[in-house]
């Protein structure tokens, strides 16, 4: 028996040995690091620093648990892609930013009464910002084909499986995360890192940048004549037509043409505002932005409340 065991013993030692290998690999990106796989929480809002090299503890499903010296939840797991050199082959560049982009903003009210499930429409109450303005939805570069630039395939996996909050935290500065949390009411529900993943890796600068261009046109059009109409008319149906004259009277002649509307089960649910770029004047870019055709002829202005 004896000399049965010892040559099974020469034989698992080599493994043995293997199974105890300490691996380390360096971060190529300074990506965040998760409590866990599903990228739900990040205890001290941890990140890996580029360059450092960490120790792998496993690898699964695309991501890597390493472990964080010094803080209280040492195991942490990110993205595999944070240390690879790889660069995805359905990447796009990007190289300047678009000259044509549809400006798209809810009308909260309604698209809440066809989205009562949603996190941001169950804590919508009366006197909330979002009851009597319009919100972002997004700014579209625009063929609206033009989508996904510089997105891994994995990452637009997670975006159409409405996996949101497994996509990237974006690097935004306090001051336009605030504004992010007024004025886009789905930014409970990560709609910012969807927007931006789609749409906004297309615009040809970065989040900060198309978050702060898109808050500024809003801006425009919840100071004008516009947010006015709408108030004043919550509880009526309206024309397209109606809609437009406004945009003229508070944006100059023709304005109107360059704006749509959309609607869901006869109410307005949206306004999509095409412009053309190269000035933060809303003014100025509607002159130079596509004229559309509506399938929406007229609409309730929803008020709060199911």
């Amino acid at each position: 028996m004896k000399k049965i065991i010892l040559p099974l013993i020469m034989l698992l030692l080599p493994l043995m040995a293997m199974s105890k290998e300490i691996v380390y690999q360096e971060a190529k990106e300074s990506c965040f690091a998760y409590n866990n796989m599903k990228h739900t929480k990040n205890s001290n809002n941890v990140r890996l620093k580029k360059g450092q090299k960490y120790r792998v503890i496993e690898h699964r499903k695309g991501q890597i648990l390493t472990i964080i010296k010094g803080e209280k939840i040492t195991q942490r797991w990110v993205d595999e892609n944070c240390f690879s050199d790889k660069k995805s082959k359905d990447k796009k560049s990007v190289n300047k930013k678009a000259k044509q982009n549809l400006l798209a903003i809810s009308w909260q009210n309604a698209f809440c009464q066809n989205h009562q499930y949603k996190k941001e429409c169950r804590a919508m109450k009366h006197g909330d910002f979002a009851t009597t303005a319009f919100v972002l939805h997004g700014l579209w570069p625009q063929p609206r084909n033009n989508l996904y630039c510089n997105v891994s395939k994995k990452e637009i996996g997670m975006d159409k499986n409405k996996q949101w909050n497994r996509l990237p935290k974006l690097d935004l500065s306090k001051e336009i995360r605030d504004e992010l949390k007024k004025y886009m009411s789905g930014y409970s529900s990560n709609l910012h890192r969807h927007e931006w993943i789609k749409h906004g890796t297309c615009y040809g600068t970065n989040a900060n940048e198309y978050y702060k261009d898109a808050i500024e046109l809003l801006k425009q059009i919840n100071n004008s004549k516009v947010r006015e109409f709408f108030i004043k008319n919550m509880g009526r149906i309206v024309k397209q037509k109606d809609v437009r004259e406004v945009f003229d009277k508070a944006f100059g002649k023709g304005a109107g043409e360059h704006v749509n509307l959309v609607c869901q089960k006869g109410l307005i649910t949206e306004l999509w505002i095409y412009i053309g770029s190269g000035s933060s004047n809303l003014r100025e870019l509607l002159k130079k932005g596509g004229k559309v055709k509506s399938r929406c002829y007229k609409g309730k202005i929803d008020e709060i409340g199911f």
